[in-house]
């Protein structure tokens, strides 16, 4: 399909599903998936969501003839150097893209060591001796890949390591500079933060099966309020955020929570991209 957009300015939002695969990668050059491809091709309308007024498309679904005086502003789901290549391929001006620098500067922001001061029980793993380590203190625990998403880069431990745990940890370390111990606690309620461009967006209440992201749940901003702390946990992750995220990154934001049987609220992870959170947040709010 060929779009030439000829009377307008207008913006033009890029849904890119692959992308925690394609940061996890970190080559211009990496294919994903065709299962993620597909995904992409076939969902794209998701964005018009959060930008109704906006050109919603995979940047697999066609070729652009665009002059540059009509296209004025491009929002990706996740920016990385696989879509900002095909991007370039299909003749979108470098000047409308992030440079090489902001998008090296987001792959290193979504590392998850990035987050550990949010996470009193999480640890940056080098080694099996110091995966064993901590087996010592606790019996259960997660190791996480630093770059990965959708429920990939995952490995549930109980007590000791496998073999294929200890190869697995030892080629992690390797490509990706340390693996994140995680301790496993019971979780009742997933939630986040979601941010856009440095403000507060919303909230969403999500369900999960093995890490992987299941379902949005259908609450208001008003109910999550009144059912868990989040305001608490605003208090203690925004001056953090405003520190040491806002001042290297401009965009969407989202912080995943963990709560506890008691109510306490644990910081799981942060996606420098869209949320499915946020797209369920605009339907409902």
């Amino acid at each position: 399909m060929l779009c030439s957009f000829t009377c307008f300015s207008m913006r033009l939002c890029v849904f890119n599903p692959e992308h925690d695969l394609c940061l996890a990668k970190g080559r211009w050059n990496y294919v994903p998936p065709r299962s993620a491809v597909d995904f992409a091709r076939r969902d794209a309308s998701l964005m018009s969501v959060l930008y109704p007024d906006a050109v919603c498309t995979s940047v697999y679904n066609f070729q652009f003839s665009i002059l540059h005086s009509q296209l004025d502003e491009i929002t990706a789901w996740g920016w990385d150097a696989v879509v900002k290549h095909e991007l370039l391929k299909r003749g979108i001006p470098a000047a409308l893209l992030p440079s090489d620098d902001e998008i090296n500067t987001i792959r290193e922001l979504q590392h998850r060591s990035t987050v550990l001061p949010l996470q009193p029980d999480c640890h940056e793993v080098h080694s099996i001796e110091d995966m064993e380590s901590l087996l010592k203190k606790s019996e259960h625990w997660v190791m996480k890949a630093p770059w990965s998403g959708a429920g990939r880069g995952l490995r549930w431990v109980h007590g000791t390591l496998s073999a294929i745990d200890r190869d697995w940890l030892v080629k992690t370390v390797a490509a990706q500079r340390c693996v994140i111990a995680e301790l496993r606690r019971e979780v009742v309620a997933d939630l986040a933060l979601e941010y856009m461009d440095g403000a507060f967006f919303g909230y969403s209440y999500f369900k999960t099966g093995s890490g992987v992201y299941k379902e949005n749940v259908p609450w208001k901003d008003e109910q999550i309020e009144a059912a868990f702390p989040v305001r608490e946990a605003r208090s203690r992750i925004e001056p953090w955020l405003a520190a040491n995220v806002w001042p290297r990154y401009h965009g969407p934001l989202g912080v995943d929570l963990m709560v506890s049987p008691d109510g306490t609220i644990y910081v799981s992870e942060i996606n420098f991209r869209h949320t499915m959170g946020m797209i369920a947040h605009a339907k409902i709010n």
